[in-house]
């Protein structure tokens, strides 16, 4: 299966969503790299760094991000990234990171409710890849987003049931392209926009969000499915979240508010920030949308993308024109005779 791959543009309309407003700023040492939000049905919200030589899942306070209660498990991460909850309340830890580019094998760790962790290695088919973010939807299928600064990121799902310890074996099951933005932020300037930092799912499934250095982009789940790679495939709605130091966590609340959070970058300490309403911005697949372009966003074998069309009111990419092939061949055929009469009239002159 192939995803839509959304065309690099320039964005337009005006935000839907509202400022995200700050909920608690991180002073807990153990939290200062901040890499992962979960939040479970029950509105609790549970937060990793991605630092330390054990896993540590850390519930907050959200009205000052103190710690409550933590839960440890006996692995040892090589460099986790973000973290998910399962519909079963199994919490996912993607130990998915790799800045070098050198592991052989990356991991996701299932803590479950009761019970040991369980660890699963993972291989990828085509070299190894560094990845900030894991989405778990109703199906229980963990997938994995790469973060790739320059060019497209890859979309991977096991390619059977999880082996303990593994390897299991992953599968490329498309790319996505996100739109880089004008939304200020992030430690790496313009190219943050578009690179992806995390991931989540919203509880009750029909939202899926990636976001970056300084934005949420937020996908439907296409009716009769709870398959997240599906929901990648549609046009997705951008919430900005601008200022964030490094902003690399996301989650959603059981009402649709959309949190986000950053790791503690120098003096700029990390906030838990929230955006309430943010699953109501994206349109149902139900609700009536304006006639899609030839050009719309396509599958990598060409076939329509499928997703839903963005609302007037969402922030949506403006795709630059497309020229045809034979367009352009046509334009360098008739530049070549040009060059080449002008070329014959000087060779010509020189003759005479």
């Amino acid at each position: 299966m192939c995803l839509a791959v959304l065309a690099l543009g320039v964005v337009t309309a005006a935000p839907a969503a509202a400022d995200p407003v700050s909920r608690c700023t991180i002073r807990d040492r153990s939290l200062l790299e901040l890499s992962g939000l979960a939040a479970t049905p029950a509105g609790e919200v549970w937060a990793m760094a991605d630092s330390g030589r054990q896993v540590r899942l850390h519930r907050l306070d959200l009205a000052t991000c103190a710690v409550v209660e933590t839960r440890t498990a006996d692995v040892d991460p090589l460099d986790a990234e973000d973290l998910a909850i399962g519909p079963d309340g199994t919490f996912w830890v993607s130990d998915t990171g790799d800045n070098n580019r050198r592991r052989d094998t990356v991991a996701l760790i299932a803590v479950p409710a009761r019970g040991d962790a369980r660890l699963h290695r993972l291989t990828y088919p085509d070299g190894a890849h560094d990845a900030e973010a894991v989405l778990v939807g109703r199906d229980g299928v963990p997938v994995i987003v790469t973060k790739d600064v320059l060019g497209s990121a890859g979309v991977y799902r096991p390619a059977g049931p999880l082996a303990e310890p593994g390897p299991t074996a992953l599968t490329r099951v498309g790319s996505v392209v996100l739109p880089r933005s004008d939304t200020t932020g992030g430690p790496i300037g313009g190219l943050g926009s578009s690179t992806v930092t995390g991931g989540a799912t919203s509880t009750d499934g029909r939202v899926v969000a990636l976001r970056t250095y300084t934005d949420a982009w937020l996908f439907r789940m296409p009716e009769g499915t709870s398959d997240v790679v599906a929901a990648l495939d549609g046009m997705p709605v951008r919430v900005p979240l601008p200022d964030e130091p490094q902003g690399e966590a996301i989650a959603f609340l059981p009402d649709g508010t959309l949190l986000s959070g950053s790791e503690t970058r120098g003096l700029s300490r990390g906030e838990i920030r929230a955006v309430p309403g943010a699953t109501g911005l994206v349109p149902s697949a139900a609700a009536p949308t304006a006639a899609a372009p030839p050009d719309a966003a396509r599958s990598g074998d060409g076939s329509p993308g499928g997703g839903p069309a963005a609302s007037p009111d969402a922030v949506a990419p403006e795709r630059p024109p497309e020229w045809h092939p034979a367009v352009i061949g046509g334009a360098v055929a008739v530049g070549l005779l040009l060059l080449g009469a002008v070329a014959m009239a000087l060779h010509g002159r020189r003759r005479r």
